[in-house]
């Protein structure tokens, strides 16, 4: 069964590509996926997947971007693998591509920050974010587990890039911290979990996420009242089971009787009625209604009065 995860990414692989944001959604594929290889003086980029919907969005990327076609292979790692790995292989204009992306440069050779130009671009910011989210991003699925959504980045420096971009424009919250061989931004609320899938573009997961968020808030909401309840319940039955312990007390060592009026109205009442609140003793009392302080009023003097007893 595919993860909610996996059919965010499905849906952004299915955008259309326009030429103006191309190069801003595959400057982010590339940073973080993709392998350059010098054999021969010559320079070949590969991006590996095992998604063969974000092979085909890498190669159309290239297509739209610089007028290139790369190579599209499809091979088995391993026998017992059972996806297929996708490789997409440039092998023209190579470096040329790179340095027009900000990726590399002759002097300096990699570059991990994100370019200032897409860093002061909103939409930039968005094709980014999309491209960064393909290439190592995921999302927990809101119905199951905590709300998370990550990047993983290789470097730090980009990854606080990418933290930055989330923040900038479109106030996520987003948060840094290092994991394992590499470093990750993500966000934990839900509200601004969504926000990021409506900005990268994935309108139906967007509304998938808010439809299983609000019912599981809701399915929560209604725990905590049943736990509320529940435990209100146990509260009134443990004070009930208490003040008639005091009264079978007093009426075992001296009589009910021995009670001044009012005390001996509501001890035989209880009796008869363990299983009322207070609230309700205060309004069924033989002699009432009276207040709900007045029912506790007594029932403290029957207390003093069975404590008295048991000393």
């Amino acid at each position: 069964m595919a993860s909610y995860a996996s059919d965010v990414k499905k849906e952004l692989t299915s955008l259309p590509v326009h030429p103006e944001h191309a190069k801003a959604e595959l400057a982010a594929f590339l940073r973080m996926n993709g392998v350059l290889n010098l054999h021969d003086h010559q320079f070949s980029l590969d991006i590996t997947t095992e998604n063969p919907a974000i092979a085909r969005r890498v190669f159309k990327l290239i297509k739209v971007a610089f007028g290139v076609e790369p190579l599209l292979i499809v091979s088995r790692k391993m026998k017992l693998k059972k996806n297929n790995q996708y490789l997409v292989r440039l092998q023209q204009k190579v470096q040329e591509i790179m340095e027009n992306l900000q990726i590399w440069d002759p002097e300096k050779g990699l570059i991990t920050r994100i370019p200032k130009k897409i860093m002061d671009s909103r939409e930039g910011a968005m094709s980014y974010l999309r491209g960064a989210f393909l290439a190592g991003g995921s999302v927990n699925n809101p119905e199951t587990s905590r709300y998370h959504l990550e990047i993983y980045s290789t470097y730090e420096d980009h990854n606080e890039d990418l933290r930055d971009l989330m923040n900038k424009y479109f106030y996520l919250n987003a948060r840094v911290t290092k994991r394992r061989s590499g470093y990750i931004a993500y966000l934990k609320e839900a509200a601004k979990i969504g926000d990021f899938l409506h900005i990268v573009g994935a309108l139906n997961a967007m509304l998938s996420f808010e439809d299983l968020r609000i019912m599981r808030d809701m399915r929560n909401s209604v725990n905590r009242l049943v736990n509320c309840d529940t435990a209100n319940m146990k509260k009134t039955a443990s004070a009930a089971a208490k003040q008639v312990e005091d009264i079978q007390l007093i009426e075992e060592e001296k009589g009910l009787d021995t009670l001044p009026e009012k005390l001996q109205s509501l001890a035989r009442f209880r009796l008869q009625h363990p299983e009322l609140s207070l609230k309700e003793l205060a309004a069924q009392i033989p002699d009432g209604p009276i207040s709900k302080s007045g029912v506790n009023h007594r029932l403290k003097k029957i207390r003093e009065i069975a404590n008295n007893l048991r000393e």
